[in-house]
């Protein structure tokens, strides 16, 4: 058995996995962001329980840069304490087993090609839509992250006056509209006329963001997760629509768009990490 941990910037989850399946899982808030030591022992206590002498290693996502070779994470997205933290070797002296870290993202599109709706396909890209965008990248049938666990960051790309991420995630909505994405599907789903024109607005900007995808990577699926990609009903058409002056059809015609599904995602991909071997 593997544990497979999901840490957020608000929550952190852990769930001991066995044979693709979370059999037990724990969940906490972080407290006292602020404090390294606080937070460390927030995660080391979540994960003990689920320490036992069958558990064979652990995986962590975290919403951040991750040196993978190391085990080093650096500045991780609303934990301001967390700047550069040698988190492999701190697990690894608590608990004596071997420990992997990646980014948050690359985790749920190693669980979605493990376990998820892209198994059975060699090249997958996984998108996030949250707070942020973000994308992890399996190319033939491997976790790819890059030199320095950057690959794939699609949301960080140049797009109109900002980036992808300001037009294709809550950003669009909050800094852009003056709402939140929540209440704009709220209001979606009572047929609000306005709140469904504002979906198909940012549908065709994520359109755009599939689009330069297409162009980088050009794989058999992309798969959907995050806050946001809940309400992909609503944006789906837009999406599509700006997506049809792609310049290679057939590419159009293969290509598969799913919207993640699975619960524990995250933490079945992150126990999936051992599998990678992304370690020396």
């Amino acid at each position: 058995m593997t544990i497979g941990v999901d840490l957020g910037g608000t929550n952190v989850r852990a769930g001991l996995v066995r044979d693709g399946s979370i059999v037990h899982q724990m969940s906490g808030l972080l407290h006292q962001k602020e404090s390294l030591s606080s937070t460390l022992s927030q995660l080391i206590e979540l994960i003990r329980p689920l320490t036992e002498s069958s558990v064979s290693s652990i995986g962590i996502g975290v919403p951040s840069v991750v040196d993978v070779n190391r085990g080093i994470v650096y500045n991780v997205a609303n934990i301001p304490s967390w700047k550069e933290v040698a988190l492999r070797d701190i697990l690894e002296e608590e608990f004596s087993i071997p420990v992997f870290v990646n980014n948050d993202v690359n985790c749920f599109t190693l669980g979605e090609h493990q376990f998820g709706l892209a198994q059975s396909y060699q090249s997958v890209v996984g998108m996030s839509i949250g707070t942020g965008l973000g994308s992890g990248l399996i190319i033939d049938n491997q976790l790819f992250v890059g030199s320095n666990c950057g690959a794939g960051e699609i949301g960080l790309l140049p797009y109109r006056d900002k980036n992808f991420e300001y037009y294709a995630s809550a950003e669009f909505f909050e800094a852009i509209h003056g709402t939140t994405a929540l209440e704009a599907s709220q209001a979606a789903q009572l047929g609000d006329e306005n709140a469904l024109n504002l979906w198909t607005e940012f549908g065709r900007h994520f359109g755009w963001a599939i689009k330069a995808v297409l162009y980088a990577y050009d794989p058999e699926v992309i798969v959907l997760g995050g806050s946001i990609a809940k309400a992909y009903p609503f944006f789906k058409a837009g999406m599509l629509e700006s997506m049809q002056d792609f310049a290679y059809p057939m590419t159009l015609k293969r290509l598969k768009i799913f919207q993640s599904k699975k619960e524990g995602i995250a933490l079945l991909g992150a126990a999936a990490l051992v599998d990678q071997r992304e370690r020396v």
